[in-house]
């Protein structure tokens, strides 16, 4: 009886112990293979991050080849020797001439295209406050000009309705004012009454520091950019996307032809349809998903979904020297871009 118990309980104890063996040996291998997808994915991310920041190179070669002469036998259709190839560079998905890898999506923006809020005066930045709040809102308007005017002069005295640092340094968390121009396009969230009003506003799309003046390009500027510019609505800025598609605007007479006197009238002092500079905005990613949702109710905008985007600020001089690049943000939103419906006319 005593050595039946026994071999019972040795049957036992090495189940138990099968039991046991294989619970860890299942852990184990949970372990392994979570090790093996973590390492499959970190050397996916690793290869992608890569393939981004040599997109991003090859972008800056494109940008140096544009400035090199070239020969007339480069030139493949006879309408393009009335057009500028540095009008491309309006943030449409571009072709290099090194191609990125499969997949590596180059976007580049010539901040010729963007409004200038490091060098705009009282007056325009008043044209722009309106086209956001409506000339009706006259007493907030003067508020928000009074508290620019503060905080990009060079002294601490405070004007009427405006903003100095004994008002910034009394909020919550407290800060200084700049008292000089800009150092961020952001930094204008920082000034009294501004957030509330470009809260809503993709800054980076919209605005430079860098350029000389608050001029405006049509042919490259943003959507962004656009929106805030006035006599300009949704409907209009579409008709100006379809348009340049494949032609370009040599003039305000160009322009004229789609927007309407009266709004030409007031967009006509922020246009130089010829200008472009030397400033660039590249923007590199991995697209992932692309979706479509409704824009100005009949409307389409085409949505990049990534992880992160990289992109940099470069200064372009020659095509024999490396760009000079004046800010790197890892980590740059994607502006919305609009699908357009491209009308017969402006095809021909």
């Amino acid at each position: 009886m005593i050595k039946i118990n026994q071999q019972g309980s040795v049957i036992v104890v090495t189940l138990w112990t099968i039991i046991l063996m294989t619970i860890l040996i299942t852990v184990i291998a949970g372990q392994i293979r979570l090790s093996s997808k973590a390492a499959f994915f970190h050397k996916e991310e690793l290869t992608d991050w890569a393939n981004v920041v040599s997109a991003i190179n090859q972008a800056e070669m494109e940008l140096m080849l544009e400035r090199m002469p070239r020969p007339p036998e480069t030139i493949d259709d006879l309408n393009d020797i009335n057009k500028n190839p540095l009008f491309r560079f309006n943030g449409q998905q571009l072709e290099l001439s090194y191609p990125p890898s499969e997949g590596v999506t180059v976007r580049i923006y010539d901040h010729a295209g963007k409004i200038n809020i490091r060098e705009i005066g009282r007056p325009r930045m008043r044209a722009l406050l309106e086209k956001k709040l409506g000339e009706e809102a006259d007493d907030q308007i003067d508020e928000l000009i009074a508290s620019w005017g503060d905080w990009v002069d060079l002294n601490n005295n405070a004007g009427i309705d405006g903003a100095e640092a004994e008002y910034y340094e009394a909020l919550d968390n407290p800060y200084i004012p700049r008292n000089g121009k800009l150092e961020t396009v952001e930094e204008i969230l920082h000034i009294k009454g501004f957030e509330e009003v470009f809260s809503d506003v993709e800054l980076a799309s919209a605005f430079t520091l860098y350029t000389d003046d608050e001029l405006v390009n049509l042919n490259l500027a943003t959507v962004e950019a656009m929106q805030l510019l006035p006599g300009l609505d949704d409907e209009l800025i579409g008709e100006i996307l379809a348009f340049r598609q494949n032609n370009e605007f040599r003039g305000n007479g160009d322009v004229a032809q789609i927007v309407p006197a009266e709004n030409m009238a007031e967009l006509r002092p922020w246009l130089n349809s010829r200008r472009t500079s030397n400033f660039y905005t590249i923007v590199a990613y991995r697209k992932l998903v692309s979706e479509e949702y409704p824009f100005d109710d009949d409307e389409l905008i085409e949505v990049d979904v990534t992880l992160s985007a990289f992109s940099e600020i470069v200064e372009i001089t020659s095509f024999t020297e490396k760009p000079k690049i004046l800010k790197i943000n890892p980590y740059q939103n994607i502006p919305a871009r609009p699908v357009v419906r491209i009308e017969e006319e402006f095809l021909e």
